[in-house]
């Protein structure tokens, strides 16, 4: 069994808070972390799946039964399921106000279950539990995890032909079932329409108008389509910086699609001939480094991309504990070099320290600040 990061994390969350969540998409491994963690601690715990009409039945009188429970950890899978919950934990847990009452795990932002963020707002430590990273299946794993995508079932089947069929399998799911789960009505083949053609867009600025004629819908039905990817996180948002300079800055945020594996599925990319030959390698390749980045980092560090008008642009700019800035651009080659736009946005900003993430074998300077850093040490960044 591969150790997710956050575990330890988790763990220390319920010694110091009543609830604790872990969300995270679909089929994430969010019930077999939880099932890891019961079973690494002293207390004793009661574990509800509400996918099952057995512990939903359990529950037709909510208070009556989890009132019982005052000594243990109740572990509650698929909450958004039944946000009325939700004000019953939050008056049991204000009655005895102790560490460690529930645990509970949903495949919904808390944006997405307003019920959770309004009723038990200080009584709970989220927690996001992504697909694999390469911190946690290790860096000689660069071409499987960037191909297949870092779903545990995806990421850990046979060949490549049973991995994308998974994912084929996960996308039609996701769209036809537990979007409407969510009491999200919205047409699942439009969804998709809009999903594949945001995936031929990853990486690149978000222009609602122009998909909106695209597709043939409104630009404010497909700023929603948009808010519903991100907040069941298969779809990251990346926001620009704005600084005091005098720049024109671009205001519009980068999009990605946040699982390469999807993004390879959408885009018909079997195997890694197919996506050696495909247009978007750049960008998957670009995706998939500033996934693993925002993944390393700690949680104190902010994350934006730097673009001007006049062409100035950082692929993703991270500012550490002390504020400081750090410029990172990705690029798919073997002899990488930075390109004018990237060393005027280090003047604008004042950098200190940069990198250009290659997939390569050697770290080299570029510049008195500025080195190529191979992915497999992506680490180093933070060091």
């Amino acid at each position: 069994m591969i150790k997710r990061k956050i575990e330890q994390k988790i763990e220390q969350s319920l010694e110091r808070y009543p609830v604790v969540g872990i969300l995270g998409p679909r089929q994430v491994g969010k019930t077999t972390l939880a099932k890891k963690i019961r079973s690494n601690i002293k207390q004793k715990v009661v574990y509800l799946d509400l996918e099952l009409p057995s512990d939903q039945n359990k529950l037709q009188d909510a208070e009556l039964y989890l009132r019982q429970f005052k000594d243990n950890l109740v572990i509650i899978d698929e909450i958004q399921r039944t946000p009325a919950l939700f004000p019953l934990m939050r008056a049991l847990v204000d009655q005895r106000r102790v560490p460690g009452r529930f645990l509970i795990l949903g495949s919904a932002s808390p944006d997405l279950l307003k019920h959770a963020s309004e009723s038990l707002a200080g009584r709970i430590m989220y927690h996001e539990l992504s697909p694999f990273s390469l911190e946690e299946i290790g860096y000689d794993n660069i071409p499987k995890l960037w191909l297949r995508g870092g779903y545990p079932q995806s990421f850990l089947s046979k060949n490549n032909e049973i991995s994308y069929g998974w994912r084929e399998a996960f996308i039609k799911t996701y769209l036809e079932m537990d979007i409407p789960q969510l009491g999200i009505r919205v047409p699942s083949q439009q969804i998709r329409r809009f999903w594949t053609m945001l995936s031929h867009f990853n990486g690149q600025l978000f222009n609602a108008s122009q998909l909106a004629v695209s597709l043939g819908i409104t630009a404010p039905t497909v700023k929603n389509y948009l808010d519903i990817l991100e907040d069941t996180f298969v779809v990251r948002r990346l926001y620009p910086y704005y600084s005091n300079t005098k720049k024109r800055l671009v205001k519009s945020p980068k999009v990605y699609i946040r699982d390469s594996g999807l993004l390879h599925t959408l885009l018909r990319n079997r195997n890694l001939e197919d996506l050696q030959s495909h247009p978007s390698i750049g960008s998957s390749w670009e995706g998939f480094i500033v996934e693993q980045l925002i993944g390393l980092i700690p949680d104190d560090w902010q994350v934006f991309f730097y673009r001007t008008s006049a062409g100035a642009e950082i692929d993703l700019l991270l500012f550490d504990s002390n504020n400081r800035p750090i410029a990172i651009e990705v690029k798919y080659s073997a002899s990488p070099k930075a390109l004018r736009g990237f060393w005027n946005a280090c003047e604008d900003l004042s950098c200190k320290r940069g990198f250009v993430i290659y997939p390569g074998e050697e770290l080299f300077p570029l510049s008195d600040n500025v080195s190529a850093l191979p992915a497999k040490s992506l680490n180093q960044i933070i060091d």
